[in-house]
């Protein structure tokens, strides 16, 4: 089954001529059922939806890409930014460590809202924020594109009016465990992916992060790509 792709049209930024034209994605992540898929371009975020369970997944297209992951429950008609996924309730959960596949991520209600389903990594991060303005103006990058920033544009449409309303973010593909860096800061190859599964409905934003300093993200920031299934097996 084809999968349609849906391109942004968001204005250029300086990483984009990292970025590539026609990404090798498997056409058919999900099995027979169909799906949809989104590139999320360099240094960019973006916000999708999810009904209870549907299955999307996160892909690295290129490698060493980390990703800003944060979601908000979608339980109501009104949508609000009260209830969302916490790093604190879900090492609370999960002893300290990052979530294995059939475990969740939990929300400051104390309940899961997505399962981990898939996983071709295992090393992400709980402890770390996401990157804001400050950090890089203090490096004297003033106007530098950040993960909350990028989360902040992405969730505008669903009533966040500051990055400084973000969650904590689940650090996707980035290894940083015990505070302590052990090997590379990204462990991603290409085509690797993390897949949740929703528990209940959700509003979901990721950044592909742009942090360029020391090597980080491979020294390199790259496009990656959300697929979402559109009926969960």
């Amino acid at each position: 089954m084809r999968v349609p792709i849906i391109t942004t049209d968001e204005p250029s930024f300086t990483f984009s001529e990292n970025s590539i034209v026609n990404p090798t994605i498997s056409p058919d992540p999900f099995g027979p059922s169909a799906s949809t898929t989104h590139i999320v371009r360099a240094a960019h975020g973006y916000s999708f939806r999810v009904s209870k369970g549907t299955r999307f997944r996160i892909i690295d297209i290129h490698g060493e890409q980390v990703v800003d992951f944060m979601a908000w429950a979608h339980t109501s008609p009104v949508f609000t930014l009260t209830e969302k996924v916490s790093m604190a309730y879900t090492r609370f959960h999960l002893s300290g460590v990052t979530p294995a596949v059939g475990e969740c991520l939990w929300t400051n209600r104390d309940r899961p809202l997505l399962r981990l389903t898939a996983d071709t990594v295992k090393v992400h991060d709980m402890t770390f924020m996401s990157c804001f303005p400050e950090l890089y103006e203090k490096e004297g990058l003033k106007g530098h594109r950040s993960c909350a920033g990028n989360i902040a544009e992405a969730m505008e449409r669903w009533g966040m009016r500051s990055y400084l309303e973000i969650a904590d973010p689940f650090n996707i593909f980035q290894n940083t465990p015990n505070y302590s860096l052990k090997g590379g800061l990204g462990c991603s190859r290409p085509g690797d992916y993390v897949e949740f599964e929703a528990l209940d409905d959700a509003v979901v934003a990721i950044s592909s992060c742009p942090y360029d300093l020391g090597g980080f993200n491979g020294g390199k920031i790259t496009d990656v790509a959300v697929v979402i299934a559109e009926k969960s097996k």
